[in-house]
């Protein structure tokens, strides 16, 4: 017998059930597009978590998130129009099934990732003081990610107010969890000293009280939580994929709660459905004729082209790492949404390359020492900037950000566009690349061309000439998207815009981000070289040299921002020279000089020459000889001599 307390939660999951149901009826007849994937079995974890909570509280979800939503925001219409591809959905038809948001609700399809996002709105929310709290929903199969463990860490060590819900529905897609999960899982986050819980969905009543049990001891405690809940997936994994048993499908449709309910309960239940499909027919009905988003409404304006000035260079007397150190401590003091975090970066050890010197000592509620773990550190970073906060992330060494890539292709840059416009990431993850130093094949890589055009990220690569701070401050003044800094190992210990050669004006453009040009004093250029980062250094020291080479006069050009490019001041300088040479420390195929040449080809007709410098594609090596053997650095001005000849 269900009583009349209880009713109510039936109702709710039975609204979820039928909501699934008429998902996957409306792909059937082709008035859906896309994908679905129905949490029908499951509907009673969804509101014992979510329905309680506080309008303040936050929902992280996964791809089978349509219950959790409706249990926190009770957005039917939001829902079905999203599903049904109408600008009257929660995110304008652009996220559809996996990606919601609305209401302090967030989802997304990749397994794994939203947990270190969660955890950063987490640490957002006890800054703020606020007493909120938050629940991220993961499944069996996501237990397979090595980022939920790296979460596991950094919520128990920043003691923070997150409920991880497992649903474990006992398959991930298709696969048994016998047969891709070991041990128990209870004891994996136990051992980090994560207090646990666990339910089952059969017993509703026994899953409210837990539920309940497992939130406020999150409230009151302000600690994060993992909570257990068995249940069972009685649809397909998607449309109709299912291989599973059909008697052990049946047994669990024997079991299913609404299914008991419906026998026990007949007429209760009978008007309940026809309380709930009434609902369902409305909403449809109101949402068939409604317009879809316009594609012109959704990619929005391009980028305005900057009319450029140039300015004598500034020389602040100081090394580039020196300036870096100073940005961050004004803007640490001046702002109290930013925030810095990395890898030993506390004092007084202040991070490898000692950028975050004194940094802790002096804003040290700001400033947050991380566990080896790239990906969730990037993730931490993403919850805060969806937060309002601006945080800082160092990467120890530009090598390493392989490991962050999920965090920013799957998350970071997604989020925008994906939620409708409703948020923005600007988070800011700089970090040092670049050879000779003798570090290795896994320390001295310089790996832009893999952070390069990827949706609303913006690269930019600092260099000796242009004081650093600069640039930073355009990063934090204009960029509402993921910003990745690259600074250039040897172009530490370099003083600002201390290069000086008496044959050429140096000089720097008034762009957002702005290019360095080197112009000869005594004629017009023969050739355009255009380069970035630390090997421009290089560069400008064999201007005299690649001349004494070849007879043509350089006009060297630094840009800063790498991605998106400003093509601009290179298309003025190589209409004049007709000749084009692109200069960077990472191997040459498919990198940044191959895109800069393919639009000026598309752009300039009579070009005379186009050509490539950059690394030999091997690892490079530790050894002093063969690295500068294989790095162009030392021997630009031979290999542009050696094209001229050709």
């Amino acid at each position: 017998m269900v009583n009349k307390v209880s009713e109510k939660y039936y109702e709710q999951a039975l609204l979820i059930r039928r909501t699934e149901d008429t998902f996957l009826d409306l792909f059937n007849e082709g008035s859906m597009n896309g994908t679905v994937h129905t949490c029908s079995g499951q509907e009673f974890s969804a509101i014992a978590f979510a329905s309680i909570l506080e309008n303040q509280d936050f929902v992280f979800s996964n791809h089978r998130c349509h219950g959790h939503y409706l249990a926190k925001t009770q957005d039917l219409k939001g829902l079905i129009a999203e599903l049904m591809g109408k600008e009257t959905g929660t995110c304008a038809g652009i996220g559809s099934s996996q990606h919601l948001c609305n209401d302090n609700f967030f989802s997304n399809g990749v397994q794994g990732g939203i947990v270190p996002v969660s955890a950063g709105m987490s640490l957002a929310r006890k800054k703020s003081k606020d007493k909120s709290i938050g629940i991220v929903f993961i499944g069996d199969g996501t237990l397979g990610e090595g980022v939920v463990y790296e979460s596991f860490n950094l919520v128990s060590l920043l003691s923070l107010p997150l409920l991880i819900v497992c649903e474990n529905n006992r398959y991930a897609q298709s696969t048994r969890i016998e047969d891709n999960l070991s041990g128990d899982i209870l004891k994996r986050p136990e051992s980090f000293g994560i207090k646990t819980f666990h339910s089952n969905t059969w017993d509703v009543d026994e899953l409210l009280k837990n539920a309940k049990k497992s939130i406020d001891f999150i409230r009151n405690k302000g600690k994060p939580a993992f909570h257990l809940v068995d249940t069972y997936r009685l649809n397909h994994h998607s449309k109709s994929d299912d291989h599973r048993d059909v008697e052990e499908v049946n047994k669990f449709h024997e079991l299913d709660p609404l299914n008991i309910f419906q026998e026990s309960e007949p007429e209760v239940f009978k008007q309940m459905l026809e309380k709930v499909n009434s609902k369902i027919i409305k909403v449809i009905e109101e949402t068939n004729n409604e317009k879809e988003i316009s594609g012109e409404s959704y990619v929005g304006q391009k980028e305005i082209v900057e009319t450029l000035d140039y300015f004598p260079l500034e020389a602040p007397n100081e090394r580039v790492v020196t300036r870096i150190n100073a940005f961050f401590q004004k803007i640490l003091r001046e702002d109290e949404k930013v925030i810095f975090l990395g890898e030993d970066i506390l004092s007084p050890y202040g991070g490898a390359f000692k950028v975050a010197n004194d940094l802790s000592k002096n804003f040290p509620d700001k400033v947050i020492s991380t566990p080896i773990s790239e990906q969730s550190i990037v993730g931490l970073a993403n919850g805060l900037a969806l937060s309002g906060y601006r945080p800082y992330v160092e990467i120890m060494f530009g090598d390493f950000m392989t490991l962050c890539l999920d965090q920013i292709i799957n998350h970071a840059s997604k989020f925008h566009h994906m939620y409708n416009k409703k948020v923005n990431c600007p988070v800011v993850i700089r970090t040092p690349m670049g050879g000779g130093r003798g570090y290795g094949p896994t320390h001295s890589q310089t790996l832009d061309k893999f952070l390069v055009g990827i949706d609303n990220v913006t690269v930019i690569a600092i260099n000796s000439f242009l004081d650093p701070q600069e640039l930073y401050k355009s990063v934090y003044e204009n960029e509402i998207h993921p910003t990745i800094v690259i600074e250039n190992k040897l172009d530490y210990a370099r003083f600002v815009a201390s290069k000086k050669n008496d044959s050429y004006y140096l000089e720097k453009s008034n762009s957002t981000y702005p290019e360095v040009k080197c112009s000869p004093k005594s004629s017009n250029p023969d050739i355009t070289i255009v380069s970035y980062g630390g090997i421009a250094n290089d560069t400008f020291e064999q201007l005299d040299h690649i001349f004494e080479e070849t007879e043509l006069i350089p006009e060297l050009l630094i840009i800063s921002k790498i991605s998106p490019l400003n093509l601009e001041p290179i298309f003025t300088s190589v209409r004049n020279t007709k000749r084009l040479m692109v200069v960077e420390e990472g191997s040459k195929e498919f990198g940044i000089g191959a895109e800069i040449l393919s639009r000026v080809s598309e752009e300039i007709e009579d070009i005379i020459l186009l050509k490539r410098i950059g690394a030999i594609s091997v690892p490079i090596p530790s050894s002093r000889q063969a690295e500068e053997y294989v790095l162009p650095n030392t021997n630009i001005a031979k290999e542009v001599a050696k094209y001229i000849r050709k």
